[in-house]
């Protein structure tokens, strides 16, 4: 069978809305405990599905900037539409396992409609690399963040938690080193060169690499000319790719505030619930990215979000919320970008 874009969008289209039905059906609650956690966030559910509308849209200017620093020219595609992709991309990686199986192909297919396949590629993998890069350095920052609370007396330090804080910024400084590699030698024909060492895969590899032997290396090219000659567009991808990670945990303080929890209020009070929000999300996402093989990472962010709130000191059943009403809104904003994939 030849699959069309046509067809290949239909069969991601049904797979995002097959996630929907499922994570529906694998809440940890019945669905009159999630009406009562819903009706308990009340009017916040507002700004905390509405915070992401700033998150997409950081994370689509990171990649406009990624596409244009990789043309060498202005991106012949308007920033709606790269909106648009960033969204639907993100839907898709939920709901398939080892997030990017469904988004990156799927914005690969769509961006190929307005540039050529090859930069379209390069493109991608350049964002998704960005994205992970980011993330490490929102671990990395995070831990000097949890060293400053320990200085000021809010955080505990111990000789368990210095042992995982140290393991934690060696694993960090690794994933700096292996970026930088990937950064400046490109990447794709080394990653399709380990995936010819899996047993059952040598030969598709090798065949691979053998019939697209010019076009990997012009994506590697491509991948290694941004970091070495457009620096600019680099970094102003990657802060914006930070940023998206601190705006991200404005979410979970929207609920600490919504329990009452403020440290005090006034603006040291405020400042400090939203530090302690940015470690909370920091270890849930870290927690949930190393057990990322998991489809929606069922059951890890809960987990996750219930650790890591526990961790400082607050209660488990403020976990459960916090987990459950950012399910909720994985789930709205899944729908989201199923309906933009079908919007004209």
């Amino acid at each position: 069978m030849v699959w069309t874009k046509q067809r290949l969008n239909n069969l991601f289209f049904f797979l995002g809305c097959a996630a929907c039905v499922v994570m529906l059906f694998t809440f940890d609650v019945s669905f009159i405990e999630l009406w009562g956690h819903l009706c308990h966030a009340g009017y916040w559910l507002l700004p905390i599905l509405g915070i992401w509308f700033v998150v997409y849209g950081l994370n689509a200017f990171a990649w406009k900037a990624i596409i244009e620093g990789n043309l060498g020219t202005k991106a012949p595609i308007s920033f709606w539409r790269i909106y648009r992709l960033t969204i639907t991309g993100y839907a898709l990686n939920y709901a398939t396992p080892v997030g990017g199986l469904g988004g990156e192909p799927y914005r690969i297919m769509e961006l190929s409609k307005d540039i050529d396949k090859q930069h379209a590629t390069s493109s991608v993998i350049l964002y998704a690399m960005m994205h992970f890069f980011a993330h490490f350095w929102f671990w990395f920052i995070s831990i000097f963040i949890y060293l400053a609370l320990v200085l000021v007396g809010d955080m505990p330090m111990t000789t368990a938690i210095g042992t995982i804080l140290g393991i934690i910024i060696l694993f960090c400084l690794v994933a700096f080193w292996i970026f930088s590699k990937g950064y400046r030698n490109g990447l794709v024909v080394y990653v399709l060169g380990l995936i010819g060492k899996i047993p059952f895969l040598k030969g598709w590899s090798r065949r691979f690499r053998g019939n697209h032997a010019e076009a990997l290396r012009n994506i590697d090219a491509q991948i290694s000319a941004l970091y070495a000659q457009d620096t600019k567009a680099f970094y102003t991808s990657l802060i914006l790719e930070y940023a998206s990670r601190m705006v991200q945990s404005l979410e979970v303080m929207f609920m600490l505030l919504l329990f009452g929890i403020d440290n005090g209020g006034g603006l040291d009070g405020m400042v400090l619930t939203y530090l302690h929000s940015v470690l909370i999300v920091a270890f849930t996402t870290l927690f949930a990215n190393l057990i990322g093989f998991l489809p929606m990472q069922i059951g890890v962010q809960e987990g996750g979000f219930v650790l890591s709130i526990a961790a400082l000191g607050l209660s488990a059943a403020l976990g459960i919320f916090v987990s459950i009403i950012c399910r909720v809104r994985e789930i709205i904003w899944i729908a989201v970008g199923m309906a933009l994939m079908k919007a004209p």
